[in-house]
């Protein structure tokens, strides 16, 4: 059964060229905040933020060392939840929160496996046509598989680790983002303007939070209160051009394949409100980039977790 009728195109660009970061692992487990704000541009203390916030249910979205908008609605969530003062700066209180000076490695040691290396495709086509032909809308990279496994940016990734081929058999530098959250979302809301999405228990309590992207003033998206009818895990996807949008020259309905680089990735919650819903996404690094054509997206990894969380009946609101 489909539930993956969301407003929706996804592109599918590659990593960037890799780029050395000015640190390595063993300053990432070393960083530690001696007052002020997080340091601009890319730092070992960012990556230790982003990470522990990851840890503690509070996504900052793709762990890439950035200070920016996600890792910025991360702090600030995060402070709101722990009934600290909202500011979206870090200082001393939050970071002994979130176990800063005590915190376990930020930094661990993977190697690849053939089980990473297979199941690639060697490209997907823009044309939907083309891409419904496809037997599975697969992972075209390992460095793609392994950042979402480890909730990374994919260029982050190949930076951290000097570049090079991602073998099987090769020992890579990657970030532990702890476990996902085990417990019950009774209620969700979506906060549009902030584009963070809260995940509530049956006593109020806030037990996770993502960045999501929500709609424009244009193709917005839904307002009021709703709820969650299905979840689907590895969902097609139906392309349905007199109710959505058209892609290219197609102008009859399409199903895509089911894979991490669907249109609506790994994770489909369905809405009571007619072809919406919240659902993952394969460009995890611009969900701060582009408003959506209606639907709420969130990193694979985040949808992923939600949706294990969530069944049917939860209420889900969004807030203007």
């Amino acid at each position: 059964m489909t539930f993956a009728r969301l407003l929706c195109l996804a592109l599918l660009p590659g990593p960037a060229l890799a780029q050395s970061v000015p640190f390595d692992a063993g300053a990432m487990d070393a960083a530690t905040f001696d007052g002020g704000d997080l340091p601009d541009g890319q730092s070992a203390l960012t990556v230790k933020v982003q990470t522990l916030l990851d840890r503690a249910g509070t996504s900052p979205g793709v762990i890439d060392g950035w200070k920016g908008g996600m890792s910025t609605t991360a702090l600030k969530a995060f402070e709101r939840r722990h009934d600290l003062p909202v500011d979206g700066v870090l200082d001393e209180e939050a970071w002994q929160e979130m176990g800063g000076p005590e915190a376990e490695p930020i930094a661990q040691s993977y190697t690849i496996t053939e089980e990473d290396a297979s199941g690639l495709v060697d490209a997907i086509p823009e044309d939907y046509a083309e891409r419904a032909e496809m037997d599975r809308l697969a992972y075209l990279r390992v460095t793609e598989k392994l950042a979402e496994r480890f909730h990374m940016a994919e260029d982050f990734v190949i930076a951290l680790n000097g570049g090079g081929t991602f073998d099987p058999g090769r020992t890579i530098t990657v970030v532990d983002p702890g476990q996902d959250v085990d417990t019950t979302v009774a209620r969700i809301e979506v906060d549009k303007p902030n584009q963070r999405v809260t995940g509530l228990n049956a006593d109020g309590t806030i037990v996770v939070d993502y960045p999501v992207t929500v709609g424009s003033a244009q193709v917005p998206s839904p307002s009021g209160t709703h709820q969650v009818t299905a979840v689907a895990i590895e969902p097609t996807y139906t392309y349905r051009p007199d109710r959505n949008f058209q892609q290219g020259d197609n102008d009859e309905v399409l199903v895509l394949p089911p894979g991490p680089n669907n249109p609506v990735g790994r994770v489909w919650i369905d809405l009571s409100k007619e072809t919406y819903g919240l659902h993952g996404w394969a460009h995890p690094s611009e969900l701060f980039t582009a408003a959506s054509h209606g639907c709420v997206r969130m990193t694979n990894w985040d949808a992923t977790e939600l949706a294990h969380l969530v069944s049917q009946g939860v209420t889900v609101e969004f807030l203007e």
